[in-house]
C-alpha cells in the first residue's frame, strides 16, 4: 500500500483499522517531500518536527480508543499566505521572508482542532498575485505532470503537492482563480467556496473583497470535508456568514445544466472545448436538461477585475513600509543626532524615513506586485476614482445579477476551467496581458462571490483538463453533488 496515494477517507479508515499510525503516514510524506519538492518546488517550509509531534498525539489519542474526527492524523498543507503560528509565513515575498506568524488564521485553528497534521507551508506567487506560479520570490513551482509547464497560480505549490502526492490535501487562497486554475492545470480537485463561507482571518490581504480560502483535493469528497471543517461564521471575520448545509439530492432527469454562450468563442483551445463538450453530452444522455444561457456582462469581467483588484491590493499592501515587522531599510538610515562633521565625507544610502519606504518596497516588492500596486494607486487616485473605481463596481453589480438572472432558469453553470492547456515556463511571463487571460472564465465567479469547483474531466496530449462547475450564493453543497456525479461519468 503506497500511502501517499491515499485520499482523506481511505487514510482515516486505516488509520482507525490500524493498519497504520499517525506517524507512519507522515513520515512516508516526509520521505516523499525530500524526494520530490527539490524537483518540483512546491514547499517553501517543511515542518518536519512539527508534523512528527502533531501525529504522534493522534497516536496517543488512538491507543485510548478516543473516537476522532475524520481529519485526524491527516497530512496537509497550507498555502504560504495562510497564518500558522510560530512559523515562517512569507505569501512569496522577500519582503516578509523574515516573518513568523505571531497566531494561527481561523482555518488554521479549525484543522487543528480537528488533529490534521500540518507538514509545512506552499509555495505561491508573490502575495498570491499571479497565474503561473513563476512569480514567487524563492522560485518557481513546476508542474508534476510535465516539468516544463506551469502548474497555474497562484495557489502553485498547494495544487503541486496534492497532484504529486506531497500532502493528502492543502489549502489554498482564490481572488481570481487562484485555486481552480491550478487545480485544472496539475489535474486535481479545487474549490472556491461562497464569499464569506470561510473565514478570512489571517489569511494576508491582497483584495479584501474577491478572496476566498479554499480546499485542493485529489477528488470532490475530499474538498467537501475540508469545507465542513473550516466554513462558518467567524466573529474575527465581518464578512463571514453561516453556510447552509443542505442535503441536496437530484434526480439526473430533472437537473438543469446552464451553458454560458460567452464562455465557448473564438479563443478557447479546440481539444479543450471538445473535452468539455463531451462531458456535457454524456449529462445529457444521462438525462440532465442542457440550456445554454447568456451572461452579458462576461466581456467586461476581465477590465472590472483588473481594476478592483489592484485598488484593493494597493490598499491592502500599503502597510508593508519597512516600519512594523518584515524586511526593511531602516538599519541603513543614519541616526539624526550625527554631527555634519561626522557624515563629512559620506555617501547616506538612506536620507530619510520616505526613503526608507522607497528602498524597502522596491527592493522587497517583485515586479508583478509593483506593477499591480501602480495600477490600483492610479485608479484610486484623485481624478479617476470615479471613472475607474466606482464604475468597475457598478459593472461588478451588472455582471453578479446576469447571474442572478441565470439562476432563476438553471441549477448549475459548467464553463471550461481555463481556455488553454498548462502553458510552457517563460512562455507568457514578459506578456501581462496573455496571462491575465488565463483567469478569464474565473473571475467573474469572484466578482459575483459565488462558489464554483474545477473537477479534473480528461486529458489532451498528456495535459490536464478541468471543468469548472459554478453555483448559487450558499448552495456550495449542491455544487458538490454535482460535482460528484460529473466525477464519477468522467472516468466511464
Amino acid at each position: 500500500m503506497n500511502l501517499t496515494e491515499l485520499t482523506i477517507t481511505q487514510a482515516h479508515q486505516g488509520l482507525l483499522k490500524r493498519k497504520f499510525s499517525a506517524l507512519e503516514l507522515t513520515k512516508s510524506f516526509l520521505d516523499r517531500i525530500k524526494e520530490r519538492n527539490k524537483k518540483i518546488f512546491a514547499f517553501l517550509t517543511v515542518c518536519e518536527d512539527f508534523a512528527l509531534s502533531q501525529a504522534k498525539k493522534i497516536d496517543d489519542l488512538l491507543l485510548q480508543k478516543r473516537e476522532l474526527p475524520i481529519l485526524a492524523g491527516i497530512p496537509c498543507l497550507i498555502k504560504d499566505n495562510i497564518l500558522v503560528k510560530d512559523i515562517r509565513c512569507t505569501a512569496g515575498s522577500k519582503i516578509l521572508s523574515n516573518y513568523t506568524a505571531p497566531y494561527d488564521a481561523t482555518v488554521v485553528k479549525l484543522l487543528k482542532s480537528q488533529g490534521a497534521v500540518i507538514l509545512g507551508k506552499a509555495n505561491l506567487d508573490e502575495f498570491a498575485i499571479g497565474s503561473s506560479g513563476e512569480h514567487s520570490a524563492f522560485g518557481k513551482t513546476l508542474n508534476p505532470h510535465d516539468f516544463t509547464r506551469v502548474p497555474g497560480g497562484s495557489s502553485s505549490g498547494s495544487a503541486a503537492a496534492v497532484a504529486d502526492n506531497l500532502c493528502v490535501f492543502a489549502l489554498g487562497s482564490d481572488t481570481g482563480g487562484s485555486i481552480r486554475l491550478p487545480a485544472s492545470f496539475c489535474g486535481i480537485v479545487g474549490f472556491k467556496p461562497t464569499y464569506g463561507a470561510v473565514s478570512r482571518f489571517g489569511l494576508i490581504a491582497m483584495a479584501s473583497s474577491l478572496d476566498q480560502i479554499g480546499a485542493l483535493s485529489k477528488n470532490v469528497e475530499d474538498a467537501k470535508i475540508v469545507f465542513e471543517a473550516i466554513s462558518g461564521k467567524d466573529e474575527l471575520d465581518s464578512t463571514s456568514v453561516e453556510s447552509k448545509i443542505s442535503n441536496f439530492k437530484f434526480q439526473i432527469s430533472n437537473l438543469r445544466i446552464g451553458i454560458p454562450k460567452e464562455y465557448f468563442i473564438k479563443g478557447v483551445d479546440p481539444a479543450v472545448k471538445k473535452i468539455i463538450l463531451e462531458a456535457i453530452k454524456k449529462f445529457e444522455q444521462m438525462g440532465a436538461k442542457i440550456k445554454e444561457i447568456s451572461l452579458p456582462h462576461t466581456k467586461y469581467a476581465l477590465a472590472t477585475y483588473y481594476i478592483i483588484m489592484p485598488s484593493e491590493l494597493s490598499a491592502n499592501l500599503a502597510r508593508y513600509d519597512g516600519i512594523k515587522y518584515g524586511k526593511s531599510e531602516i538599519q541603513n538610515l543614519h541616526p539624526p543626532k550625527f554631527s555634519k562633521k561626522t557624515l563629512a565625507g559620506k555617501k547616506s544610502k538612506i536620507k530619510d524615513l520616505l526613503d526608507v519606504y522607497l528602498k524597502t518596497r522596491g527592493k522587497g516588492f517583485g515586479d508583478e506586485v509593483r506593477r499591480r500596486i501602480m495600477l490600483g494607486t492610479y485608479a484610486l487616485s484623485r481624478g479617476f476614482y470615479e471613472a475607474y473605481y466606482l464604475k468597475a463596481q457598478k459593472v461588478r453589480t451588472l455582471i453578479r445579477e446576469d447571474f442572478n438572472q441565470a439562476f432563476r432558469k438553471v441549477d448549475v453553470i459548467l464553463t471550461p476551467t481555463c481556455p488553454t492547456l498548462p502553458f510552457k515556463i517563460g512562455e507568457k511571463i514578459k506578456d501581462p496581458l496573455s496571462m491575465y487571460l488565463s483567469d478569464i472564465f474565473m473571475i467573474a465567479v469572484n466578482l459575483a462571490g459565488l462558489p464554483a469547483i474545477s473537477i479534473p474531466i480528461g486529458k489532451c496530449k498528456n495535459l490536464p483538463v478541468g471543468l469548472q462547475i459554478i453555483g448559487k450564493g450558499l448552495q456550495d453543497y449542491k455544487i458538490f453533488e454535482v460535482a460528484q456525479t460529473f466525477e464519477k461519468i468522467a472516468h466511464e
